[in-house]
């Protein structure tokens, strides 16, 4: 077998224990993917029929709301859902099975790896559990293949971005309790962008931070490939902040998993 071969074996030996990890204790991911889903239903019809005579739509009201926000909840299931992966990552660190991995054969690229791609498989089915239930209320996305192909890019990208800040963030946390809050952050920075409401609503100070922070770029791109609505420089903006955070989260990963080797 070739240099590579093994580190690939060893990854998929990792992945096929985070996937079965994730049927062992799904409770942990109907609770991630169930809060989102919660919102939906929330915004859509508690408060669906004021904002949407609010977001400057002729036709206005419920229906046009769940078209504007749905977006904003696939990035808030991307965000809720990489909270299990610093879970997972903590209790791999604090319950020794990782100092059980050292002393193997096995590449140590794969530990990190594992967690990574199961929690992209996870991802992967929250939206689309989101997405059906948002279809099931009213939801009616006006996206062509080429949208839709590019929609799957973008998610993933993101995702692949959030799960790599979710690892260093797991391997940060000293504690199970600790790492279940540290991601808190990451859900409720979307209700300060333009995902529940046009920024252009908000006060001076606020609208400045919701116009300039990563989220809202992500956003008003998902919407654009969905609705149809334009897009500018979002896209660009936000590939640039995905590029940034999945740097800052695999190199911030590695540290900390090369400093707790050491020890």
């Amino acid at each position: 077998m070739s240099t590579l071969t093994y580190p690939l074996i060893d990854s998929a030996t990792m992945l096929r224990r985070n996937l079965k990890r994730m049927l062992r204790y799904p409770g942990m991911t109907l609770t991630l993917v169930g809060m989102p889903i919660v919102f939906l239903l929330l915004f859509v019809y508690v408060f669906g029929g004021t904002l949407g005579a609010g977001i400057g739509s002729p036709s206005g009201g419920r229906a046009e709301y769940v078209n504007y926000v749905t977006p904003a909840i696939l990035l808030m299931t991307i965000t809720a859902v990489v909270q299990g992966t610093s879970i997972s990552v903590t209790m791999d660190m604090t319950e020794g099975i990782v100092d059980r991995f050292r002393t193997m054969a096995i590449a140590r690229v794969s530990v990190l790896t594992g967690h990574v791609l199961g929690s992209l498989v996870q991802t992967v089915l929250g939206v689309a559990l989101v997405t059906g239930v948002a279809v099931a209320i009213g939801f009616r996305p006006t996206a062509g293949p080429g949208d839709w192909l590019a929609l799957a890019g973008m998610l993933a990208l993101m995702s692949f971005a959030f799960i790599w800040l979710a690892v260093a963030l797991g391997l940060a946390s000293r504690t199970v309790e600790s790492s279940s809050n540290v991601g808190l952050p990451l859900v409720l920075l979307p209700f300060l962008g333009s995902g529940f409401v046009p920024t252009d609503s908000m006060p001076t100070a606020l609208r400045w931070f919701a116009e300039y922070q990563p989220f809202t770029p992500l956003i008003e791109t998902i919407r654009g490939l969905l609705m149809g609505t334009p897009i500018g420089n979002s896209a660009a903006i936000g590939v640039a902040w995905c590029a940034v955070i999945a740097a800052g989260g695999y190199l911030w990963s590695k540290r900390l998993f090369n400093r707790e080797s050491t020890r």
